[in-house]
Order: C-alpha cells, then structure tokens, then sequence
C-alpha cells in the first residue's frame, strides 16, 4: 500500500509539473504579446483550488484529475470565432484568433519550446550533480564473437566509440545502436595503454533501438556476479549443499556469465548430475546436483537466482561547461531519438506494443524517485522531451496541429472556416483518445504479463 502511494505521489509530482512547464510556456508568451488569457489551468476537472491575478483577469486553477492542463485564450476555440460573436474593440485588439499569424505561432512553440528548454537545465543538473554510471569495463566475452574476433579481452575499459567519448556503459550503448549496419572503432584501454580496435557491427532483423547492441551484436557484457538470493527446502540444491549467499562461477565446467545461461544448463540436465563450482566467502566448492521435473514439467534445481554487475558503479560528476553542454546534447539525442521511435512506430518498425500509458510513466516515476533527485531529474527531462515532441506532431488539438492550421491561413490569406476547425479539432481528440487507450491496454497486459 506504501508502495502505491509512493509511486503515485511520485506520478503526480512529475505529471503536474511537467505540464505547469508547459502550459506555463503558452501562457506567458502570450501575455507578453497582450493576447488576454482567461484561465490557466492545471489538471482537469472539478477545482480544487483556485484564485484570480492580480490584474483580475486570469482565473488560476489546480484541478482534480492531474493528467493535463490548459490555457484558455479569448477567441482561442473555434465557437468564439463564429460571425456573430460580440467583442468589443478593446477584446478584438486582445482575442487569439484575431492577432497576425506569427504571434499565433509563437505561443504555440512556447509551450513544446518551454518542455524542452526544461529537460537542458534538468540534463545540466544531473551532469552536475553526478551520477553513479556502470563503468565501461569489459566483464564477459562470447566464444567467437565479434567482440573476440576483434581482439578484445576481459578488462579492457571503451573510452571512445569512433571518436565520441564515453564514460558509461549506457552511453557506449547508444553510440554503438546508431552504427549498427557499420564499421565502429573503439578506443580501448588495457593495462595502462590505449589501443584501437574496429569491429562491423552487422545489420540486424530486430531494431538496434530494441537490442542490447554489446551483447546481441558483439558479444561483449560487463559481466555479472550470479549469486544464490534463496534455497529452497527439501530441494535438490538444499541436498547438495548450496546456501544463500553463493556465488556461482562455474556449471558443468562453463563459466556463468548469466542467469539465462545457467537456466538453460540445468534444463538440459534433468535426472542427470551437473557439477556446480561456487565461491562461498573466499573458498571455491564444487558441488554435485541433480535438476528434477516438477509437476508443471519445469526442470528446477530449487533456488532463486539475483544478478549484480562484476564491477562497482562509479560517481561521474561534469564541470560548470561541460555540464552546460551535456545539457544541450542530451536534450537534443533524446530529442532525435524519440523522433525515430515515433517514426518506427508507425512504420511498424518497432511494434506499437512497446508504448507505454499513464501506468508504465506511473512505475518509472516511482523507481526513479526511489534511486534519489539525480535518478528523477532524468526521468523528468526524458518525459519532458517526449512531451514537447508529442505536441508538436501535426495532429489537431496539439500545438503540431495549430501550426499546420496556422500555415494553411498564411497560404490562403484568411483565417480557416471555423467548422472546419471544429470537425478536424474532432477528429484530433479521437486520435488522441485512441492513442491514451492503446497505451493504457499495453500498460495493463504488461501487468498481467508480470
């Protein structure tokens, strides 16, 4: 139950001010160009609380259901543009719909604009303040990998993937995702000396985006400690001798360089002994254990396995400058690859399942809380570059769609009919609708899924 309040407090903390930055970016660009905003709102619904500025003009509002947001603007939906709509001089000088394209534009931008402008300072501030990154350092290699064949070696630390530095694991990934289909160099480091190995990355049938590139491709992983979480009694591993706290290094002679890889093993072994070789504080054991069938015809041993990466997480921590221009590259490699995952996505590229819904952004934003302010501020910046992309999508009721609206008046040299407004504005919330509820279903189906 803590749990869940946790994580939806964590949800709602993020989900409300990631729109405030957001519709905040509408609201203020448009004061400032003199359009009269009516309402500000944050959430949806019955108000919870509300007050009016000073000037007695905008009425402030949080609402109940935090799940969105708005600016109204006088003029601003299409039933205020009719013919017939009374408006004095002073509001026609003030009303959205009647101000020159360019500011209209203007404070469509602002509101994407301001979502992405918040991710560089939440990127800045995470360089800054440091993050604890998996180090590059080389823990497992494949038998006849490409990582192999190339020449790598177990401890060898990646500094660089063809030129671009890395300092974690992670970033070392994304450069290798992007040259699939490639030839890449890494610059390598081994006992003290720095070399440079090339490795063609070969094209794949499943999306790089999708892949653990090291692993999948080249056969390389920063390797794993495989450690027995918990025996279960009376099991074929209690008989043998395995305790909680084991390392497993070997079965059957093969290092153990996965859960997966010892998993498989032990199927393969049903009714029949299979050598065990574990570190139990500083000695190694071997122990002899035979996997059974049990009633739903899974061959078990009886234990549960947890893995840790073989190396410790390091502190990385960015000067004033750099951390000022981590902040911009971040946001703008986000930015790109947000844009691919969208485009693959409806290309079919990538499968619409992997969309995640209010539930999957609900459990990241709890986990993320829970690994500390660092962990959080880059989970903020992620959702805040998807939602500045999301509204720029040209798909009527986002801001994409008011400038696609915006440059057909510029075309044809007067505003659009409001009913055509009204009708495409329609079928833009259908959309959208059907997007949350697609996103929703996948949400659920993970749950039941595990």
């Amino acid at each position: 139950m803590i749990e869940i309040l946790h994580t939806s407090l964590a949800f709602v903390v993020a989900i409300a001010l990631l729109i405030a930055v957001h519709e905040y970016g509408h609201f203020t660009v448009a004061r400032r160009l003199g359009i009269r905003v009516e309402k500000f709102s944050i959430g949806f619904g019955p108000a919870l609380f509300s007050w009016r500025s000073r000037d007695k003009e905008v009425l402030y509002v949080i609402a109940a259901i935090p799940l969105g947001g708005y600016v109204k603007m006088l003029g601003e939906n299409p039933a205020d543009q009719e013919e017939g709509s009374a408006l004095s001089e002073q509001e026609q000088a003030r009303a959205f719909h009647l101000q020159p394209v360019w500011k209209r534009a203007a404070v469509a931008v602002a509101g994407p604009a301001f979502n992405f402008v918040f991710a560089v300072f939440a990127y800045m501030l995470v360089a800054w303040l440091g993050q604890a990154v998996l180090p590059t350092i080389v823990g497992h290699i494949a038998p006849a990998s490409v990582a192999e064949q190339a020449g790598l070696q177990v401890g060898d630390r990646v500094l660089s993937v063809n030129r671009t530095t890395v300092h974690s694991w992670q970033q070392m990934e994304e450069q290798l995702k992007a040259h699939v289909g490639e030839r890449a160099r890494l610059r390598v480091q081994r006992d003290e000396q720095s070399m440079d190995l090339e490795m063609l990355l070969p094209v794949q049938q499943v999306d790089p985006l999708l892949l653990n590139v090291a692993d999948s491709v080249l056969g390389f992983d920063p390797g794993l400690t495989i450690k027995v979480d918990q025996v279960m009694g009376g099991s074929p591993a209690e008989r043998a001798g395995l305790k909680q706290g084991d390392i497993i290094r070997q079965i059957d002679g093969w290092p153990v360089a996965n859960v997966n890889q010892f998993i498989e093993r032990i199927k393969a072994n049903a009714g029949h002994d299979v050598a065990i070789v574990v570190r139990r504080d500083q000695t190694l054991l071997q122990l002899q254990v035979m996997p059974v069938s049990d009633d739903h015809q899974q061959v078990r041993i009886g234990v549960r396995l947890a893995s840790h990466a073989m190396h410790e997480t390091e502190l990385y921590r960015m000067g004033l400058f750099d951390g000022m221009g981590y902040g911009f590259v971040r946001t703008w490699e986000m930015t790109t690859m947000t844009l691919a995952v969208f485009g693959k996505m409806v290309t079919a590229a990538i499968s619409p399942d992997n969309l995640g819904g209010p539930i999957a952004i609900a459990q990241l934003a709890g986990r993320t809380a829970d690994l500390g302010l660092v962990y959080f501020l880059g989970f903020l910046a992620l959702i805040s570059v998807n939602l500045g992309v999301l509204n720029l999508l040209p798909i009527p009721i986002l801001d994409g769609g008011m400038l696609v609206y915006l440059g057909l008046e510029k075309l044809r040299g007067r505003a659009l009919p409001p009913r055509f407004l009204e009708i495409t504005q329609m079928i833009g919330l259908i959309l959208i609708v059907s997007l949350m509820v697609f996103a929703f279903y996948n949400d659920i189906s993970r749950l039941f899924r595990g």
